[in-house]
């Protein structure tokens, strides 16, 4: 989201700092990624905000269990990135529920996809079950490996569509891209026209209950499971947190200043 992210934050009126964390959090488990956001989060000098704000959706779990210390979080209601690319989690159901097996792609994914991934590689093949190559080799011998690599690793078997979110006409080469891949693999290509509108509002301290909640100190981040996507909880004890049993508190909107 770095250019999206930049846009947004130099036409805001907003005085915000902005921290950039590898995509590669999102091939983690949900344990391990809350934990890093967290670990992030924890060192924040909460006496210098009025906020933190979190660019990020529910994201495989990513993000529940994530606690507000002194200073409240902010948190669009997205199911992942792919719903701050399109601007609301209304459309992004429509999309998703009418178009199974896409692949998106955006600016941000191209550009920066080979750097931002390829320190987790290790641990998604761990994740997943994978051995690395070397290791197939010494076990099944090279002729097997190549096939297990190809069969276990192909993670594209599942799609058959290539969407790329398009942010800006200024970038051309990138749609053509998107569009030759769709083509060597025998996909589908569709152009979609993206939205800043989630994290302008996010930035811009527009917080409205139907896009966003509001973790207040004390709280942590929950999945609702149904259309809402997040919610924000008070544990009722240290024996109910860990039973997964929260106790719901409402939040009013905040505003930046």
């Amino acid at each position: 989201m770095y250019r999206e992210v930049c846009l947004c934050v130099a036409e805001s009126k907003n005085i915000i700092d902005v921290t950039f964390i590898t995509q590669g959090l999102h091939d983690l488990k949900q344990e391990g990624m809350s934990m890093k956001l967290q670990k992030e989060i924890d060192s924040v000098d909460e006496d210098k905000y009025e906020a933190i704000l979190l660019g990020y959706g529910l994201c495989n779990n990513g993000i529940v269990g994530i606690k507000a210390n002194k200073v409240k979080i902010v948190v669009p209601r997205a199911h992942d990135c792919i719903t701050l690319f399109l601007g609301s989690k209304e459309r992004y159901d429509e999309y998703f529920a009418n178009n199974p097996g896409t692949y998106f792609e955006t600016t941000g994914w191209i550009e920066r996809d080979h750097i931002n991934l390829e320190n987790v590689s290790e641990s998604v093949n761990r994740q997943l079950g994978l051995m690395s190559y070397e290791e197939y080799v010494r076990r099944y011998g090279e002729e097997n490996a190549k096939y297990l690599i190809e069969t276990l690793g192909d993670w594209t078997r599942n799609y058959r569509k290539y969407a790329y979110i398009d942010m800006d006409k200024r970038f051309p080469k990138y749609e053509e891209e998107i569009r030759a891949k769709a083509k060597e693999k025998g996909w589908e290509y569709e152009n979609l026209k993206g939205d800043v509108r989630l994290l302008r509002k996010l930035i811009d301290g527009q917080w409205d209950e139907e896009d966003f909640i509001v973790v207040m100190p004390g709280q942590k981040i929950f999945a609702t499971h149904d259309e809402t996507i997040i919610a924000a909880c008070q544990a009722k004890s240290p024996q109910a947190e860990a039973s997964g049993d929260f106790a719901q508190t409402p939040t009013s909107m905040q505003k930046l200043s």
